[in-house]
């Protein structure tokens, strides 16, 4: 694992359980003790997280970790998840995108689509989006007419979210929506840690037609601070092949119809 890599992976262990020991986090990443003093020391000046007496925590800035260093996690569970999303995407559509990973990973996929990058007079799609990044890299895209939805940028998350972002949703229309979450639970439903950004989420699942969670399995049965809906608002949730038969059926008995996602041959 490549230092980059390590780091990264060091990042989302510390989003998972807010607190980690040198000793536990060198197990967890397979490296010496020493190395992981100097990852620690290396992400603690930029202040990403807090040195502690033998380890770690978050930094108290912010709650979420950026998206720059989160895109190696569950790589190829969120590149699954993303092909399965973007075949549902039909050319002329109106597509909605909430912040996150696998959102990101959906927007990648749809940029490459050799049916979305024919030459035209007229964009092949819309995206509608509250993330920077995902307009960030598909601003590049000519067949690609981007909406940002505008509003206060969270530092760490990269999305936009509050009155601003709530004013430009209520007044579109979106054929089909991708929500990211960070929790899902068979009772709760999606979860992130924010309430605005819960907020933007939900009225952005609200103004399309269809409305569809994607999420890797990891999150499956974490629950965070803000709830974004279950069945009241989505009616699909695409997760990849590490989502166990009885909480898809869950899933299901709450009105969910849940996608198995998994990797193509060769990959």
């Amino acid at each position: 694992m490549k230092r980059h890599e390590r780091m990264n992976a060091l990042l989302e262990l510390l989003g998972d359980r807010g607190r980690v020991d040198v000793e536990e986090a060198a197990t967890a990443l397979e490296v010496s003790a020493a190395t992981m003093r100097r990852d620690m020391d290396a992400l603690a000046e930029q202040q990403l997280l807090t040195r502690t007496r033998g380890g770690a925590v978050l930094s108290s800035v912010a709650y979420d970790l950026p998206i720059r260093y989160k895109h190696a996690h569950r790589s190829e569970e969120k590149e699954a998840v993303a092909k399965a999303a973007a075949k549902l995407v039909e050319r002329g559509d109106v597509v909605g995108l909430s912040g996150g990973t696998t959102t990101t990973a959906i927007a990648r996929v749809l940029a490459t689509r050799p049916d979305f990058a024919e030459a035209g007079p007229q964009p092949h799609l819309t995206i509608v989006t509250n993330s920077l990044n995902i307009a960030n890299e598909l601003a590049v895209r000519p067949q690609i007419k981007i909406v940002l939805t505008g509003g206060v940028a969270h530092s760490r998350s990269f999305e936009l979210v509050g009155p601003f972002s709530e004013l430009v949703l209520q007044q579109i229309s979106i054929d089909i929506a991708f929500i990211g979450a960070n929790g899902m639970d068979p009772l709760m439903g999606a979860t992130v840690h924010d309430e605005a950004e819960a907020r933007v989420n939900r009225l952005m699942a609200e103004r399309a037609r269809r409305a569809i969670v994607v999420a890797d399995s990891s999150k499956i049965g974490e629950r965070c601070f803000a709830r974004v809906g279950d069945a009241d608002v989505f009616d699909t949730f695409i997760t990849d092949g590490g989502a166990k038969e009885a909480t898809r059926r869950e899933f299901a008995d709450r009105g969910l119809k849940v996608v198995t996602a998994r990797p193509s041959a060769g990959e």
